[in-house]
């Protein structure tokens, strides 16, 4: 009996052993480097023979092919994957797509998606968001809702996923990305790396995320509508285990973005400048993290000479908001600039014409870390905190004004916060 035993199991394993999975899983959109473009990624746990997305309106009219690389995760069972990635080209603004992944091995379910509309006169809603995880991921419902009934045009995740990618052998990540899927098959998912995407040096954020001219670098840009969005890496500030490199080239790239995001004739397309980034410049949280202290890292770079920091660069080239997250909470601040409230010229209008960046801190999406508390006494730069699980919506109305909205969802999606942007000329601040 023993021998038949072993000799089932020594069967079970051979025949696991030669099972193939060809099935696409992951599917999830980006922004292309060209307009009417988006790029589709998506997973396989086996080479296919081809990576390929067919997309059409009323039917399937076209055919595109790309490329696949192989993942394998860092930890001890080097767990291996696909990753397969396929530009679409000439897509109809304003426009309703079917469209399906895989190859002729297999093929994924039909997903549906939206076109963003053409040119720069137009009003984009974006979700903001970050720190969502695999568990506890309170905001997650009402943001694959969110999308299905076309709430938002695009997402940013402002860093920090699944709590962590690489746990389990990348089963964690996995597990994420079928989470996001509802979301990020349907609108574009751009995003930046957190603290949570460092181990390996940050391989599974780099291969499970497709981002227009990343290129694995971490730090990229785009434009949707009248805004110039950045994405940057904040932690390139607090990893330095993986070299200077990164974060100088990073820092010589915001300049120049920035250079090119003022010149007149581009600012006149994109009049707001958006940047976004994992760790915060400022906050009021307990948790003693960097931006509970005075001289935070990214703002005025690593100590002891200060070089490389970014807030400089924001008010030199006139960044109208910036957008953080990592504190699992809400706060808005006043437009603040040295730990200095520079607000507009009517002091009951704040936000209007004010004479620095607005920053905004939305890591409450929810993860198996819960939320942050609030010192009791915030300086004054900071005007509105929340530990409710929730997110923010932004919408661009036109080149004067930004509607910022803060979403709770304790218990249900109700606004608990929101307040308008406006800005009568888009220049460096004086």
């Amino acid at each position: 009996m023993e021998r038949l035993v072993v000799l089932l199991v020594f069967l079970s394993r051979g025949l696991l052993t030669s099972c193939v999975e060809f099935q696409p899983r992951h599917v999830h959109l980006s922004i292309g480097k060209e307009p009417r473009t988006l790029v589709v990624t998506w997973s396989t746990v086996d080479k296919t023979n081809t990576s390929t997305v067919i997309i059409g309106r009323k039917k399937f009219e076209k055919k595109f092919y790309g490329l696949s690389s192989l993942f394998e995760d860092g930890g001890e069972a080097k767990s291996q994957q696909w990753i397969h990635t396929v530009t679409v080209t000439d897509l109809k603004p304003s426009a309703n797509y079917f469209y399906r992944v895989g190859s002729t091995d297999g093929w994924s379910d039909y997903f549906f998606t939206r076109t963003l509309k053409d040119g720069v006169n137009w009003s984009p809603t974006f979700a903001l968001f970050g720190d969502m995880g695999n568990e506890n991921a309170v905001s997650l419902p009402h943001l694959q809702e969110g999308a299905g009934i076309g709430m938002f045009d695009a997402v940013l995740h402002v860093g920090d996923f699944a709590y962590d990618m690489y746990e389990e052998n990348g089963t964690r990540g996995d597990l994420f990305m079928e989470q996001i899927e509802p979301i990020a098959s349907v609108v574009p998912y751009m995003t930046c790396p957190g603290n949570h995407e460092n181990h390996y040096n940050f391989s599974n954020y780099k291969a499970r995320f497709t981002m227009p001219g990343d290129e694995k670098k971490m730090f990229y840009s785009f434009d949707i509508g009248p805004v110039h969005f950045v994405s940057v890496s904040t932690e390139f500030y607090y990893y330095l285990e993986y070299g200077m490199d990164p974060l100088i080239n990073q820092y010589n790239w915001i300049k120049e973005d920035l250079i090119n995001a003022t010149k007149p004739e581009n600012r006149a397309k994109h009049p707001w400048i958006v940047l976004f980034g994992h760790r915060p410049m400022y906050c009021s949280n307990t948790d003693k993290d960097d931006c509970t202290k005075y001289e935070t890292r990214t703002r005025v770079g690593l100590p002891p000479s200060g070089a490389w920091g970014l807030e400089d660069l924001l008010h030199e080239y006139g960044v109208d908001l910036v957008v953080w997250a990592h504190e699992h909470s809400y706060e808005r601040l006043l437009p603040v600039f040295n730990r200095t409230i520079m607000a507009g010229p009517d002091p009951r209008a704040p936000y209007t014409n004010p004479r620095a960046p607005v920053h905004i801190v939305t890591g409450s999406a929810g993860c198996r870390e819960k939320t942050d508390g609030f010192v009791p006494s915030p300086p004054e730069w900071s005007v509105v905190r929340s530990s409710d699980y929730g997110f923010t919506i932004m919408k661009v109305k036109n080149a004067t004004h930004i509607h910022m909205k803060q979403m709770s969802v304790e218990p249900d999606l109700h606004t608990i916060d929101q307040f308008w942007i406006i800005k009568n000329q888009h220049t460096k601040y004086n």
